[in-house]
Order: C-alpha cells, then sequence, then structure tokens
C-alpha cells in the first residue's frame, strides 16, 4: 500500500480500496483534523460500517452521499462498529440506526462510559469539570470556559464487544483487539481474511493520538501505560496494511506503532528532567505550562489547555507509576515532584 500525503478533505473522494473495503471521507466542521475516515465493509446482508463521523448536517449529507457513489444505500447498512465513542467516530451512528435499523457496536469499557455521560446533567457535567480544573490549578478563566463545554453525547450501543470477538460480519472476519489508552474501550479491528486492520485513532500515520487522564488526578488508571502496552500488541500483528480514521492509509502498522512507543518514551524522559530541576512541587497547570505542544501555552485556547493538561496528567501517572515522581496532595490543589534517586 503506498503511503500518501495528508491532502484537506476539499480533495478527498470515497474510493474503492478493493476486497469489498470503501472509504467516505466525512468532515468534522471547525475542527484541523479535517474529517473523518468512515470505513464500509461488504457483507451479503448489507454493509458494517466501521465509525460514523461527526453529528452534523454536513457530515451526514457527505456521509449518505459517499456512500451513493460507491453504490450503497444508508437504508442497507447492516450495522456500525464503533472504534471508540468519540464524537466524530461515534456521532452519526444513531442517526444511521434510525435510517437503517441496523445495530451499534462498541467495546464495553466505551459503552459504560455512553451510560455514564447519559447519565449526568448538564450542571452535574459543569461541576465536575469545574472541581477538576480546581484542583489542577487550572487559571480562572480557563476554568469557566473549558466546564461549559459539552459535547452531544453518542448514542448507546445494541451490542458491546470484548476483546477478541468477531464482529456481526457475516462472511468475513473482523475481530475486535481491544486497544486502551486513547479511550479506555478503544479498539483496533482485524479483518483477518485481508491482512487489514482499522486502527481507529490507536495508530495514525503522522499525528499521536491523545492520551489523558479525567479527571485529572485519578491515581487508579494509568491511560498512557495501557496505550504503550497497546502499540506493543498491534506490533506483534505484524506489518499489517493500516486503515486509520484520520489522515491517511499507509503499510506496516508494527514500525509505525514502534515510532510513537519512541515518542512517548522521549516525552516522558523530557518531563522527568523538567521536574528534576524543580526543587518544589507543582501544580499540574504549571507542569504542562512548561512542556512543549504544537503552539506555545499561552496561544492555546482554554478548551485546548483542558486536553494538554490531560495529556499531561498521563504522562504524570506513568511516571508515578514507574517510581520517577510523586504526588502532594494539598488542601487548594494536587501537586508533583521528581523523587530523588
Amino acid at each position: 500500500m503506498r503511503k500518501t500525503r495528508r491532502r484537506p478533505y476539499a480533495e478527498q473522494r470515497p474510493q474503492d480500496l478493493g476486497g469489498g473495503v470503501w472509504s467516505v471521507p466525512v468532515p468534522i466542521p471547525g475542527n484541523p483534523l479535517g474529517y473523518t475516515l468512515v470505513y464500509a465493509i461488504e457483507s451479503p446482508q448489507g454493509p458494517v460500517l466501521v465509525d460514523a463521523g461527526w453529528n452534523h448536517p454536513d457530515a451526514w449529507e457527505a456521509l449518505r452521499g459517499g456512500l451513493a457513489t460507491l453504490g450503497m444505500d444508508v437504508a442497507s447498512v447492516r450495522g456500525v462498529v464503533v472504534t471508540h465513542f468519540h464524537p466524530d467516530h461515534a456521532g452519526l451512528a444513531g442517526r444511521v440506526r434510525e435510517e437503517s435499523g441496523g445495530w451499534i457496536a462498541m467495546h464495553e469499557a466505551d459503552a459504560a462510559l455512553v451510560r455514564l455521560i447519559h447519565g449526568l446533567d448538564a450542571g452535574e457535567h459543569e461541576a465536575f469539570q469545574t472541581d477538576m480544573l480546581k484542583r489542577a490549578g487550572a487559571d480562572p478563566g480557563d476554568v469557566r470556559v473549558v466546564a461549559a463545554e459539552r459535547p452531544l453525547p453518542p448514542a448507546r450501543p445494541d451490542r458491546e464487544l470484548a476483546d477478541g470477538d468477531l464482529v456481526d460480519l457475516p462472511g468475513r472476519k473482523l475481530r475486535a483487539v481491544h486497544t486502551p489508552g486513547h479511550t479506555p474501550g478503544h479498539i483496533c479491528l482485524h479483518l483477518e481474511d485481508a491482512d487489514r486492520l482499522f486502527t481507529g485513532d490507536h495508530v495514525l500515520p503522522d499525528i499521536t493520538p491523545h492520551i489523558g487522564i479525567y479527571p485529572y488526578d485519578r491515581d487508579d488508571v494509568d491511560p498512557l501505560g495501557d496505550f504503550l502496552a497497546s502499540l506493543d500488541r498491534v506490533g506483534e500483528l505484524g506489518p499489517l496494511d493500516a486503515l486509520p480514521a484520520h489522515e491517511w492509509m499507509f503499510p506496516d502498522v508494527a514500525a509505525r506503532a514502534a515510532e510513537i512507543r519512541h515518542h512517548h518514551e522521549d516525552k516522558l524522559d523530557r518531563l522527568a528532567a523538567l521536574l528534576a530541576e524543580r526543587a518544589e512541587p507543582l501544580t499540574l497547570w504549571e507542569i504542562a505550562a512548561m512542556m512543549t505542544w504544537n503552539r506555545p501555552w499561552e496561544d492555546l485556547a482554554p478548551i485546548l489547555r483542558g486536553m494538554a493538561a490531560g495529556e499531561a496528567a498521563a504522562h504524570l501517572r506513568t511516571l508515578e507509576v514507574r517510581g520517577s515522581v510523586r504526588r502532594v496532595r494539598g488542601v487548594d490543589a494536587v501537586r508533583f515532584q521528581a523523587v530523588e534517586s
């Protein structure tokens, strides 16, 4: 499979990828990612979609029109298997179900999160966000903006998948591979009869997925540690062709997984060195502001600072598990400092 450069959404077109697999680019309005690549897999009882795209009228028209271009009616869709619950992947799954009567499937861990999200009203969500941000030492202005953000929750799934389960895809073998990190229930999907791996956001050709902890100060999980282990697991599948949810398709998913692991190990080393230079414990917000992002901290919008803090928290937690960092619980905020060797 030939590696290609990333192209803007305006240059994207639905594609026949051969072997009964097609791709449809679905826009994400107002998001720098540009689009989600939704995949359709042929079956004698109607296509099964891998992801569905963002819940927006333009995205719906792109999905429906793209499938029609490829000779498929959205009403014939047998089901949607969602790689993870984020809105650019699961957002339109409910609309597809309404049109087709098909099922929605996702990993059981993300299904539990979807139920939790549906159970929170707007006030509870805002209170959760506000408390989390204050404990992280966030600026008051950032607290107000980030706490008010709440995307529409995704549709509840009809079916829950566990690691190793086969998706209901007659005539094909599409197996769920649990790859937690980006979300607790993220899955890749191994099309075993074609040596292809639908990687969702787990392994992307040029960028790396967001790995965060929410709330930031949880000490009972290690999402980055889970992610690194999941990269190793994908690597063990061998040099499969990767069909990711963003950017472009590429060969040898194992090689790219190794590159991403190296990226995070380097980031962990730099963060540990940064903390070792400081005598006093620092809040999460202070640490995040000192780290390197794709633009200066002061230029990040509040919502992006919130995500950066989540990623900083995940890296700090992995360093804590490895014994390089300890947390100091204060009255106003949790702080972190290096452990003297």
